[in-house]
């Protein structure tokens, strides 16, 4: 159910792009922003990863209030940790 992702080690977020903040460009739908809050609700904190390709890690994305940073990005050279 939409409660099991509470109890996770690690999610894999999808992205457009990545900033140097770790802040994650969606698709715009949300609903990745609703799982994230329900994570912050539970007090879960499993490793946020997001997974994309060298161009798409870029100076700065356009955030909002609600919008979390991820913990890594993982591209085809190598990791980034933010945290």
């Amino acid at each position: 159910g939409p409660e099991a992702v509470t109890r996770a080690d690690v999610v894999l977020l999808p992205g457009v792009a990545v900033d140097g903040r770790g802040l994650r460009l969606g698709r715009g739908g949300g609903s990745y922003d609703r799982v994230l809050a329900r994570l912050e609700a539970a007090g879960a904190r499993p490793s946020l990863l997001v997974l994309l390709y060298d161009r798409e890690v870029v100076a700065r994305v356009p955030a909002e209030p609600h919008d979390r940073p991820v913990d890594a990005v993982v591209t085809p050279s190598g990791v980034r940790r933010f945290r």
